[in-house]
């Protein structure tokens, strides 16, 4: 009995899309990030980028729970000394959405190479509208 072994040939990848409206933030990025790694297919390694590509839509309005609106803080430093930047969530939400979905999901994907491999399949857009409309990708119901 031979073991089977993924290459590049026998990898297919979908487009898929996701409709983040009143979708909770970590649930949504936790599917999200399972979808990207390929853990949904028969021939998921864990070596190999094996993932579909993932469109989210709506991301102006996602939800978390909680008091986290106000309370959860995004910080990001600027590499100059007292360069301590630090926002939170609704204002995030307000000026740049995609980037509140990016975090949640680059922090559930391997570090490394591999992940930011993977981490380039993921399109977000803050409203309805995208630009992938010719690879036919397929709505993704959560």
């Amino acid at each position: 009995m031979k073991s089977f072994s993924v290459s590049s040939k026998n990898i297919v990848r979908n487009w898929y899309y996701i409709d983040a409206t009143g979708k909770i933030l970590g649930r949504l990025s936790s599917v999200i990030a399972h979808y990207l790694r390929g853990k949904h297919k028969k021939i998921y390694t864990p070596h190999i980028d094996v993932g579909d590509y993932i469109i989210v839509l709506n991301a102006s309005k996602i939800n978390v729970t909680g008091k986290k609106i106000q309370k959860k803080i995004y910080y990001r430093y600027t590499g100059y000394p007292g360069g301590l930047k630090k926002n939170n969530f609704s204002e995030i939400l307000m000026k740049f959405p995609e980037r509140i979905i990016q975090k949640s999901v680059y922090g559930m994907l391997p570090k490394g190479p591999l992940g930011r491999l993977m981490f380039k399949k993921l399109k977000i857009y803050p409203g309805v509208f995208h630009n992938h409309q010719a690879q036919k990708p397929i709505f993704l119901k959560i």
